[in-house]
């Protein structure tokens, strides 16, 4: 059961930040999610909201910002929203990345970015997992290129959304913990989906996933995991 950090290690430092990410590579986790949004300049920056609001100390969605103006801005620890590109660096393929596309518009230049890092460095395209609750974003993903791997990233259950899985072939399924029950495991993982779960807290859950064998866990604690 592979151990993937959320939002970076989102228990042990602020979410979304490389402070995150380094803290989750000190726990050698198997893998890592991030969440991208296309800010207004078109680089690919990694935060999980619409907004600046919850996690800085500024207002106002994150589209309607250029980098440098993002840059301007801190979370309440005083760390910077990075770019995509700075958490590729950072990472350097020592684990795999999943990356979630959450703003509008993200597949295309997310696309672009990664051949360009497959192309000169160490990432190679089996390193990533891209994943959404826009269907329609990997959708897109899938029709430009057949080189990522896709997560369907679902709020409900396995079956509510095997269908799309089959349509643009996923790689994997990415389900709520509490939406669990063994014979729906079973059956994704018998049809070749890999079955990875969010938010992974606690030692029962933990125990739980590993019992039941999911192949992966998303959690905020990868060094308790």
């Amino acid at each position: 059961m592979k151990i993937f950090g959320h939002r970076g290690a989102a228990g042990l430092a602020a979410e979304n930040t490389l402070e995150s990410i380094m803290a989750a590579l000190l726990y050698h986790v198997d893998g890592i999610e991030i969440d991208v949004h296309c800010c207004k300049s078109g680089e690919l920056v990694v935060i999980h909201d619409e907004t600046i609001d919850r996690t800085t100390n500024g207002i106002g969605p994150v589209s309607d910002y250029t980098l440098e103006e993002l840059q301007g801005y801190r979370t309440k620890e005083g760390f910077l929203i990075p770019t995509l590109r700075e958490v590729l660096d950072i990472v350097n393929a020592q684990c795999i990345l999943n990356i979630e596309l959450k703003g509008e518009g993200t597949g295309v230049p997310l696309i672009k970015l990664l051949r360009e890092y497959v192309l000169k460095t160490n990432w190679e395209y089996h390193h990533f997992i891209v994943s959404s609750f826009d269907h329609e974003q990997l959708l897109t993903v899938k029709s430009l290129t057949s080189n990522l791997r896709l997560g369907v990233l679902t709020e409900e259950n396995i079956t509510s959304v095997l269908d799309i899985a089959k349509e643009m072939r996923a790689y994997s399924i990415h389900p709520p913990i509490i939406s669990l029950n063994q014979e729906e495991i079973n059956s994704a993982k018998g049809l070749g989906y890999k079955v990875y779960v969010w938010t992974v807290n606690s030692a029962l859950l933990i125990r739980k996933s590993k019992s039941w064998s999911i192949d992966g866990i998303i959690t905020d604690f990868p060094n308790f995991a």
